[in-house]
């Protein structure tokens, strides 16, 4: 079977978790960096990447994870979404997606045809300063 390799690289958007992400070392002679946390983040989909093209996201998506309910929400480009989400180990586990029914213009819907590829599967991550990629083999 042929694997799709999809790849999203978002980027936050709340500034408190930005002006909160360094700490000043012992001896004041540098900085240490924060892990960002994947949940309780509002992240804004820049590009999305298959079949190794990587095309802008339209529509201003965004997805945010919260590790008390096990949900996700947010915008596809064109609807709105939920779901279940598990956050363990380097993984997300997408559950079935409720979205609402609007239809936009053609290239919003190719960014939510996209987005809705990664739920009812589970993903991987990885978080590198203000960038969370999700990386899915469907």
């Amino acid at each position: 079977m042929d694997k799709q390799r999809l790849t999203l690289a978002v980027l936050t958007v709340v500034p408190l978790v930005v002006a909160c992400g360094s700490e000043q070392a012992g001896g004041g002679s540098g900085s240490v960096a924060a892990e960002r946390p994947v949940t309780g983040v509002d992240w804004s989909v820049k590009d999305i990447t298959a079949h190794g093209t990587t095309t802008a996201a339209h529509g201003k998506p965004y997805l945010t994870f919260d590790a008390k309910t096990r949900k996700v929400g947010g915008r596809l480009g064109c609807n709105h979404v939920n779901g279940t989400a598990t956050v363990r180990g380097g993984h997300i586990t997408l559950g079935r997606p409720m979205t609402t029914r609007m239809m936009c213009d053609a290239s919003l819907m190719q960014t939510e045809r996209a987005l809705l590829g990664l739920f009812n599967h589970t993903v991987g991550y990885r978080v590198d300063h203000d960038t969370l990629t999700l990386t899915s083999a469907n």
